[in-house]
């Protein structure tokens, strides 16, 4: 039960749920209580809980903590680090990070504070002191690395954490912020999906010479990755970023529909925790659509690969880079579509276009090396072709010449392809760098602001092996081994005039990552 002095941290609560989503009465409970977390965690869980103590150390208070503690700048304060565990199970479920001004402490009460693996609330108990807790905020967070590990969560998960201070004799004995994940405590069953993201290197055969078209290579990242939440609903609902609600809304409704599991009653909640630009060049669009897909699919028992997802929330029908990163990670190269009266497309065209055409087939993919960085650069510049512009361009470039495309497949399957494979960084360099110039890449790269080229080339001076841009743009990327902090700071520099963002990265060697809750 709440005392009167949480009803302010009640409020906030109240105004957390409004911006996050519902939360358990566990979660509001943990988030509100002025009593022992260890306490209400053993009977929640029905588990003894341990501490696990990952940092501890006297530090002198920085101006902020001096303030929370209404110490001296200087002082000397523990500060520590532990993870509230279940016993029978060792689960994580609270991360808390404490501070303590050392001075004023007794004695045996400081060589209690000192052990590690003791509860804070179990040190209070032994020493019989009597104090109070000031619930000072709440607030939500997308997990990093550090999260993610002390969890076993995906980066971008929402978190929810609170601050609060132990106070005695009117002085703060202890400040404390303890976190847990939104998804911890929760009723009902949910579903995360994290996805990658991916550099679309080429279009392998516009000419249609061959009987066949498209054609696509391309790399998986680890970042930026796309986090989608779902639980069951009566309604189809879907929060996050405005940009990509009607997406991710109507590929949820069209995958419902498309396997008889939608009707009265039956939705999903959806929330889009963690995305990316949408038309950049990094394929946030089959990544979103196709998630929201496979979230409903899972929510309801419904087994789906995400080709045939793809082809419902109509992707894939040009590159099946997109979705093969979602299924496979790793380096991709797709064998693209038959071609001609009758046959799989007819016409050039975007995957956007060409509704009904099933995702290429995947003819080669390979592990990429994890000791090889990837700098992505998004300066300020127009996004790439989309919608009607896109279609313009496939209608007014298409065909490229034929012996642009035996060179690119030249460039792919003789040299770039086995010196991924035999991690020969500079000969799969030469390649990438020489696809920019030829087929349906060069179109891409030639319709870009002049400082595409420019940052490409910064790059590559700067000690990249390659540099290209991926798909339409204006995201450019660069590959190296060695030199990497000098390559991000060519980008930064030739994008000083317009902003943009740069991204160090790696190549992810895996699919959409699912979590059941």
């Amino acid at each position: 039960m709440l005392s009167q002095a949480s009803f302010p941290m009640a409020a906030r609560i109240s105004e957390l749920e409004r911006s996050v989503g519902k939360l358990s009465p566990v979660q509001k409970m943990l988030l509100g209580t002025d009593g022992s977390v260890t306490s209400i965690l053993e009977v929640i869980t029905g588990s003894p809980v341990e501490i696990e103590t990952l940092v501890q150390k006297v530090v002198p208070a920085d101006e902020s903590v001096a303030q929370e503690l209404k110490a001296n700048p200087g002082d000397d304060v523990n500060y520590r680090v532990v993870k509230l565990k279940r016993a029978d199970t060792g689960e994580t479920l609270i991360y808390a990070v404490s501070h303590t001004p050392l001075g004023r402490l007794e004695p045996s009460f400081k060589d209690d504070m000192m052990r590690a693996d003791i509860p804070i609330g179990v040190i209070l108990k032994k020493h019989k002191i009597e104090t109070r807790r000031d619930l000072l905020g709440a607030k939500a967070f997308q997990a990093d690395d550090t999260m993610s590990r002390v969890f076993n969560i995906f980066s971008k998960e929402l978190m929810l954490s609170r601050d609060y201070r132990i106070v005695r004799n009117g002085e703060p004995l202890i400040s404390i912020t303890e976190t847990f994940p939104y998804n911890q405590f929760q009723e009902g069953y949910r579903v995360v999906i994290q996805t990658p993201s991916r550099i679309h290197m080429a279009l392998t055969d516009l000419s249609g010479s061959s009987g066949r078209v498209d054609g696509g290579i391309g790399i998986a990242l680890d970042e930026p990755s796309i986090v989608v939440e779902a639980e069951r609903s009566r309604d189809l609902i879907v929060v996050g970023n405005n940009a990509d609600v009607d997406r991710v809304r109507n590929a949820a409704q069209a995958v419902l529909s498309s396997y008889g599991l939608g009707g009265v009653g039956i939705g999903a909640r959806i929330s889009i925790r963690g995305d990316y630009k949408a038309h950049v060049g990094l394929g946030s669009g089959t990544q979103l659509a196709i998630a929201a897909g496979r979230a409903v699919c899972a929510l309801y028992d419904r087994p789906a690969s995400a080709s045939e997802i793809a082809v419902i929330v109509n992707r894939g029908g040009t590159s099946g880079i997109g979705t093969a990163a979602f299924d496979l990670g790793g380096f991709i190269v797709d064998g693209g579509h038959s071609f001609g009266p009758g046959k799989d497309k007819a016409d050039f065209r975007p995957s956007s276009a060409s509704c009904g055409v099933r995702p290429p087939q995947v003819i080669a993919r390979h592990d990429f090396p994890r000791d090889w960085r990837i700098i992505l650069a998004i300066p300020n510049l127009p996004k790439g072709a989309h919608g009607q512009r896109e279609l313009d361009v496939f209608k007014d470039y298409c065909p490229v010449p034929l012996a642009d495309v035996h060179e690119l497949c030249y460039q792919i399957l003789v040299k770039m392809t086995p010196a991924l494979v035999e991690c020969n960084l500079d000969d799969f360099g030469q390649a990438v760098n020489r696809v920019q110039e030829l087929g349906f890449k060069k179109v891409e790269v030639d319709l870009q602001h002049p400082m595409v080229k420019d940052i490409m080339k910064g790059m590559r001076e700067a000690g990249a092996a390659c540099s290209g841009l991926s798909s339409f743009g204006p995201t450019i990327y660069a590959i190296a081994d060695s030199q990497v902090r000098d390559v991000e700071a060519s980008a930064r520099e030739a994008m000083d005039g317009i902003g943009g963002e740069v991204l160090i990265t790696r190549a992810r060697n895996e699919g959409a990552r699912v979590r059941a809750v």
